[in-house]
């Protein structure tokens, strides 16, 4: 029997049905709770373990009518055998100058934010979000996060990732980078980056939340083999031939949180 993830007591809450922004025609609930008590970090990596995601002070987990699509996925970082591509990836981006940060709203990197938005989600649900949203996304978290900058050499800005710490690896929450560079795959370049930083700290893991198999948009998550899933019994190795590759990274992970 593999371990089972221990939640403590607490009120979690329905939301009402919408429309699923990943498989046409379902609709999509999900199950919320406030990260909220003595201890928020404890709660949100046991809610992490169980297959959980944060939003701001809230985690939350699809909980959809006779639909199971979404599976929570890490790389374990340990294992990751990287494809040749994913190597050239890394050697494109080897003059990029990453760095930690703490979780605050800058207008440079909202300006940043925008101009992501605008060239790649323009008709998604985040097109709309001003500077006070956006600093609501990256500032009101109870959990240890911060940000990751990437900046190329003259020292603008490239790409930002806002990441929860936990202690088995971290748990990339959203990502954004510059539409118009000449670079290759940013996106995948993000996710090598905390993978190699995460070896680097001894770190078991990096989360990229939730994998649909029907979904083009998340079928980049699989060019990271081995992937681990979450099902019934526990976390556990996907086969390498599951699902194709797909196209680089955009946004979240999970492309549309």
């Amino acid at each position: 029997m593999k371990h089972r993830t221990q939640i403590p007591l607490r009120h979690f809450f329905a939301t009402p049905p919408t429309p699923c922004p990943y498989i046409a025609g379902r609709l999509e609930r999900k199950v919320v709770t406030l990260l909220t008590g003595s201890n928020p970090n404890a709660l949100h990596e046991a809610l992490s373990l169980a297959g959980f995601r944060r939003s701001q002070d809230l985690a939350y987990r699809p909980a959809c009518d006779n639909c199971t699509a979404c599976v929570p996925v890490r790389i374990p970082v340990r294992d990751l055998a990287m494809s040749r591509s994913q190597r050239r990836i890394v050697n494109r981006h080897r003059d990029i100058v990453a760095r930690s940060c703490v979780p605050e709203a800058t207008r440079e990197h909202f300006l940043l934010f925008r101009r992501y938005i605008v060239g790649r989600h323009s008709d998604g649900g985040m097109a709309d979000m001003d500077f006070s949203d956006y600093r609501a996304m990256v500032e009101e978290t109870p959990v240890d996060t911060e940000l990751t900058e990437f900046r190329e050499p003259d020292g603008s800005l490239y790409a930002v990732c806002l990441v929860d710490r936990m202690s088995d690896g971290f748990s990339l929450v959203y990502s954004f980078f510059d539409p118009t560079s000449d670079r290759a795959s940013p996106g995948n370049f993000v996710i090598l980056w905390h993978v190699m930083e995460a070896l680097r700290l001894g770190l078991p893991h990096v989360y990229l939340g939730y994998w649909i198999a029907e979904s083009r948009k998340m079928a980049y998550k699989r060019r990271f083999a081995p992937l681990e899933a979450l099902g019934a019994e526990g976390w556990y190795r996907l086969e390498s031939d599951e699902a194709p590759a797909g196209d680089d990274p955009t946004g979240l992970p999970d492309a549309a949180e």
